[in-house]
């Protein structure tokens, strides 16, 4: 029942007020509902993501969100630079660093936070 599914995205940050800065102004994000407790909703492609907050925020040190943006990787990388976004430097095997991204067999990719440390993920594949 669940693989027909959309799935939700849930990411706890200190302040959902301070949050909205980033995920409306740099990341573009639509909001599209605001719910009790003062989380917010936001859309991107098929996907909701819900932003809380929470005393655990950014304490998840693996990837929580990541986006398939294909062919425009390069583009999608300058304008996440413009907007400010400062790109991760990770040390992995198989992983080859060309300045801000990585690339993987024919694969770029490149990791970036959200104030709170939540830890984002773009990838040509």
């Amino acid at each position: 029942m669940l693989a027909e599914r959309d799935a939700i995205a849930s990411l706890a940050v200190r302040d959902v007020k301070s949050a909205k800065a980033f995920y409306e102004g740099t990341l573009g994000l639509t909001r599209v509902a605001d719910v009790g407790g003062g989380a917010v909703v936001y859309k991107a492609g098929h996907t909701e993501i819900i932003v809380y907050q929470s005393e655990y925020a950014g304490t998840n040190k693996a990837t929580a969100l990541a986006w398939r943006v294909g062919n425009d990787f390069d583009a999608v990388m300058r304008w996440l630079g413009s907007r400010g976004v400062r790109f991760e430097h990770y040390d992995m095997p198989g992983l080859k660093r060309e300045g801000d991204f990585h690339v993987a067999d024919g694969r770029k990719m490149a990791w970036f936070k959200d104030p709170d440390g939540n830890i984002f993920h773009i990838t040509s594949a």
